[in-house]
């Protein structure tokens, strides 16, 4: 039996039994309680929490849901042997030792066609289900901050951004212990344009960028159109981007930035502890290289605590963090931003080149719903949500695939990196799931150098259905076919 000794100080904006369910949740995923291990019996957390018996039970029932734990009848509650994960981790990638033009395009247009059609099992899009966020009330913060805009501010306020957005932004970041000043902070069409005027801003047409491997796509596709070459830096799928490696490449090519998601890595799910977080901005600040930080899962964490991103370490201004709410909270209002540092004001003027301003009222929108519309309480209920269909997709996983695939587990976001036997070609996979009304992601595209052959990402970021269900039996026969 694991001691409880320290009684939890329980936040008013969270029900007690949430508070004490995501106790239990930190105890088995720091290994402290393992897989086949019995939780506490509910007499003895009643007694040590000092919680009534019915709110140990709905804790526990919360915990059950999330694929946590299970009931034995007349034993108590016991770890699921799906957490942490059965399989072995995917195997690191080798470092290729040459830099690379990128030529991904058709092949990922390819891919995203394929989840066009509503009929399709989503497992290869890049969002999560739309059905997890609070549209109807962000479409009451529309109509009311639509109502009270100043129409001075239509026009004053397009760069660097709304400033109430940007307050809110700011808060958000001091309350995690980062001070980000708001003249830093510049609202853009969602990451994906931050991310691209961030690569503008410290490279010029055949230079040289470190990138991850596997990469997500945008991140080929922006390099492609900009006429960069991609330098491929190996990723671990728990702790992400080799330090080593990326410390070769950075003594052998003339790399103009660095590119990386360093929490909850998109495909493999990877996130770099915070000591190796420090490390990753001290190694670049050694050779004055920008880190180009993509941040977009943050608020996907599935622990107590949202993890540091790398600007938090960030002394000179070098890390351009970018972040959004296309995948926490708003994907259709396209709202991101950039803490730029020292290149605040070159990103600045090329977004007034471009773009000049995202949509005044969805900007004015998000600020009211984050000030009123009960943030923190959407984002609990949506990491439960996908940590629940998390274990869900593992344990289909585990009834369907053969014994050799390789997984990932990561602490939050909604993907999986799955590494089939080495005789599976995922491309063809993808054409034979298509005609059964399954869409995935095949490994290639996450190259520049189009490879993991043998690789998918899954996406589980869709309430867990029987037709979910389903289609992971013929994903499974599927593979078991090659």
């Amino acid at each position: 039996m694991v001691s409880l000794i320290q009684k939890p100080v329980f936040k008013a904006a969270m029900k007690r039994y949430e508070k004490f369910a995501d106790d239990i949740a930190e105890l088995i995923r720091s290994g402290v309680l393992g897989p086949g291990q019995r939780v506490p019996s509910v007499r003895y957390a009643s007694q040590t929490y000092g919680v009534s018996p019915s709110t140990v039970f709905q804790a526990y029932y919360l915990l059950e849901r999330r694929g946590l734990i299970r009931a034995r009848p007349r034993s108590g509650y016991f770890v699921n042997t799906h957490a942490p994960s059965p399989f072995s981790e995917p195997v690191v990638s080798e470092q290729v030792h040459e830099s690379t033009e990128v030529d991904v395009s058709e092949l990922v247009f390819s891919v995203l066609d394929s989840i066009k059609d509503p009929t399709t099992v989503p497992f290869g899009s890049a969002f999560p289900s739309p059905m997890l966020f609070p549209l109807p009330r962000l479409a009451r913060s529309l109509a009311s901050a639509s109502r009270e805009m100043d129409p001075r501010m239509v026009v004053t306020d397009m760069s660097p951004g709304n400033p109430q957005l940007r307050r809110q932004i700011a808060l958000r970041y001091m309350v995690g212990g980062l001070m980000l000043p708001m003249e830093e902070l510049l609202i853009t069409n969602g990451a994906l344009e931050a991310l691209n005027l961030c690569l503008q801003a410290v490279t010029e047409p055949g230079d040289l960028v470190a990138i991850e491997a596997p990469a997500f796509y945008a991140c080929l596709q922006v390099l492609e159109r900009l006429k960069l070459k991609a330098v491929e830096i190996p990723v671990h799928p728990r702790d992400g981007i080799d330090l080593n490696a990326l410390a070769q490449s950075l003594e052998r090519y003339p790399i103009k930035a660095c590119w990386t998601m360093t929490s909850f890595q998109n495909p493999m799910g990877a996130t770099l502890p915070e000591a190796k977080k420090q490390a990753l901005v001290e190694l670049l600040r050694g050779h004055q290289v920008p880190l180009i930080e993509d941040d977009v899962y943050a608020e996907l964490y599935y622990g107590q605590h949202a993890p540091k991103p790398a600007k938090a370490f960030d002394t000179e201004g070098l890390v351009m963090h970018c972040g959004s709410f296309a995948k926490s909270l708003a994907p259709g209002y396209r709202v991101g931003w950039v803490a730029a540092g020292r290149y605040a004001q070159k990103v600045e003027r090329l977004k007034l080149m471009t773009s000049l301003c995202p949509s005044m009222p969805a900007q004015a929108a998000i600020a009211d719903y984050l000030q009123h519309g009960g943030y923190d309480r959407h984002l609990r209920k949506l990491r439960y949500a996908l940590e629940e269909q998390q274990s869900a997709m593992l344990a289909a996983i585990g009834r369907y695939f053969p014994a050799q695939t390789r997984v990932s587990q990561p602490a939050g976001g909604y993907f999986l990196w799955l590494e089939l036997p080495e005789q599976t070609d995922s491309l063809k996979l993808f054409q034979m799931a298509l005609a059964q009304g399954i869409s995935i992601a095949p490994g290639p595209i996450f190259s520049a150098t189009q490879r993991f052959r043998n690789c998918i990402r899954l996406n589980y970021g869709s309430p867990w259905t029987e037709a979910s269900e389903k289609a992971m039996e013929t994903l499974g026969r599927i593979v078991r076919s090659f």
